[in-house]
């Protein structure tokens, strides 16, 4: 995997799910049918979190969106599939891919930084996605497989940088999956604790928690 100077400003952009779009279309008709399916996603995400997903229907997701719900089962097809999409939209894999590729330094404490301080961003910029996601997962055939590939994404690009830095001398781990495992399930747990999920015992904040743990983390894996 190979490493790259960070960026001075590093830019965190959500990523466009160019799969639904049709080929052939007009830029100005993709960034149309973009607008349309990201209005019924959130008009979902905020209907599913108030009301929960049973007691919010497509109609009333369309109603909220100001659209038809013809138009909401010509782009998702079912109320599912819509929060399925938008899950797929709005998560970290494709701006964690994207700092992997681009921004990371081949200095461990600040990659670590970097890739903490992204993912918490991510988790509370989602965090009425993420909390659905958590109360409907184990209700809805299929759903809770789709919501798990995002941290398989990060666990595996996670797992190649620290095979890549133990490789290169300038980390020691055993098992690089674990590791990655550890780091991944640490900033879950942290993000959580900021949630009715957990009742929080602390009120130390988030980013204090990232520098301290980062720090620790760091020092047990640098060789």
């Amino acid at each position: 995997m190979p490493l790259t100077r960070v960026n001075p400003k590093i830019k965190m952009t959500v990523s466009t799910d160019s799969q639904i779009m049709e080929s052939g279309q007009s830029h100005m008709n993709e960034n149309n049918q973009l607008c349309t399916q990201d209005k019924l996603m959130q008009a979902a995400i905020d209907l599913i979190s108030a009301k929960g997903y049973d007691g919010v229907s497509t109609r009333e997701i369309a109603a909220e969106a100001g659209l038809s719900e013809k138009t909401l089962f010509r782009h998702f097809g079912s109320k599912q599939n819509l929060l399925e999409k938008a899950y797929d939209r709005y998560l970290y894999a494709a701006e964690m891919q994207k700092i992997f590729k681009e921004n990371l330094t081949g200095n461990l404490h600040e990659d670590l930084l970097m890739i903490s301080r992204t993912y918490h961003k991510i988790m509370n910029r989602n965090r009425k996605l993420v909390m659905i996601s958590m109360q409907v997962g184990d209700h809805l055939p299929g759903f809770r497989n789709n919501t798990q590939n995002h941290p398989r994404q990060l666990h595996e690009i996670l797992t190649n940088y620290f095979k890549h830095m133990s490789d290169q001398g300038k980390l020691f781990t055993k098992d690089p999956s674990l590791t990655a495992v550890s780091f991944m399930w640490m900033n879950l747990g942290a993000f959580l604790n900021t949630t009715h999920v957990v009742q929080t015992f602390t009120d130390i904040e988030i980013d204090a928690f990232i520098e301290e743990s980062v720090r620790l983390f760091t020092r047990a894996l640098t060789p």
